[in-house]
């Protein structure tokens, strides 16, 4: 069994990809403000989503991708099959 990689290690691997990620987020935001109607997509829950998941993502811990996954997520509903 190979031991963990260490924090610089990790970042030395996915630098470039989360990089290449992030300005793609970027351009995509600067495409939509950049349209003549974003005005029209003040209240749109999915840029709500965007927002609230980058600021997720500026956020400390280790369980980003969790608190991600679950802005995206629809809520538990515990008798879905009975409906």
């Amino acid at each position: 069994m190979s031991a963990p990689l260490t924090a610089p290690a990790v970042l030395d691997r996915v630098y470039l990809e989360v990089r290449a990620k992030l300005l793609e987020v970027a351009a995509s935001l600067d495409r939509i403000d950049r349209s003549d109607d974003a005005e029209t997509l003040r209240r749109d829950d999915r840029l709500r989503q965007i927002r609230e998941t980058i600021a997720i993502l500026n956020s400390p811990g280790s369980d980003r991708a969790e608190r991600v996954q679950m802005v995206f997520s629809d809520p538990y509903v515990s008798q879905w099959m009975k409906k």
